[in-house]
């Protein structure tokens, strides 16, 4: 079976969620079942070359959907926000490499930041209860997804950067009392690289395992153009390098030059 196809996929809801960032919901057919947490999709937009990479924050296999939440920030985004329910969408998908989640019986931690935050939800929905998640936005008015999670029965944890919403503060300082406090078996994450950094060496210190999803620009997201070339440690890194696309973009923490 092929890991990755195209197809033109209706979409079936688009609603502006935050400032400048939607959630878009199409019928994406096979390409949702195989679809697994982490992974992406890759949107042809019109009279451009490349096309634009988008998170997949959720999906059903059994309606066989999938759910983006994106926000604009450039001319393919905005092409993407003002898509309209009933149209269709070219996608490529789902590519990349998601998370290893292991038995979700186990204590876990997901930390996001920002629009780092929608790749984590179908990960935590299948923890439910076992999950605490550690959001962090810049204020109340760029908040997302937090009822989501919620809903799926994980344990919420909702910081701002101005106080806003939540406590004020940064989720690392969540995050190194959630590890304090004993139990956790792994940290997932996404966000901002200076955050990232920062929650890989919390877990480090704590001796508990971490998987990292990043981000970079993309050219072809399937691996055949260096556009979004990263350092890490991996013995199978080409010169030190790996395709954030391809061998990404969730990585385990350690394989990861932060340097």
């Amino acid at each position: 079976m092929k890991r990755y196809d195209t197809a033109q996929c209706r979409v079936l809801s688009v609603r502006e969620i935050a400032a400048d960032t939607f959630d878009l919901t199409v019928d994406a057919g096979e390409m949702a079942v195989r679809a697994v947490p982490g992974q992406f999709v890759h949107v042809m937009v019109p009279g451009k070359t490349l096309r634009r990479p988008i998170s997949i924050c959720d999906s059903s296999a059994e309606q066989k959907t999938l759910r983006l939440v994106f926000q604009i920030r450039g001319e393919g985004t905005r092409w993407l926000a003002g898509i309209r329910e009933g149209e269709t969408l070219d996608l490529l998908g789902p590519l990349g490499h998601g998370f290893a989640l292991g038995g979700t019986d186990r204590r876990v931690v997901f930390v996001g930041g920002g629009i780092g935050v929608p790749p984590l939800l179908s990960a935590a929905r299948r923890f439910g209860a076992n999950a605490e998640v550690i959001l962090g936005f810049r204020s109340a008015s760029a908040a997302i997804l937090q009822q989501d999670f919620a809903a799926a029965g994980c344990r919420v944890s909702l910081l701002t950067d101005d106080g806003s919403l939540g406590e004020k503060g940064f989720v690392t300082a969540r995050l190194e009392k959630a590890l304090a406090e004993g139990g956790v078996q792994e940290v997932f994450a996404c966000g901002p690289t200076v955050m990232l950094k920062n929650v890989a060496a919390l877990a480090a210190q704590a001796g508990t395992a971490c998987q990292v999803s990043l981000e970079e620009r993309m050219g072809c997201g399937v691996g055949a153009c260096l556009v979004c070339a990263c350092k890490t440690k991996r013995a199978d890194a080409m010169g030190g390098y790996s395709h954030v696309c391809k061998d990404g973009p969730v990585f385990r923490a350690e394989e990861v030059d932060w340097e």
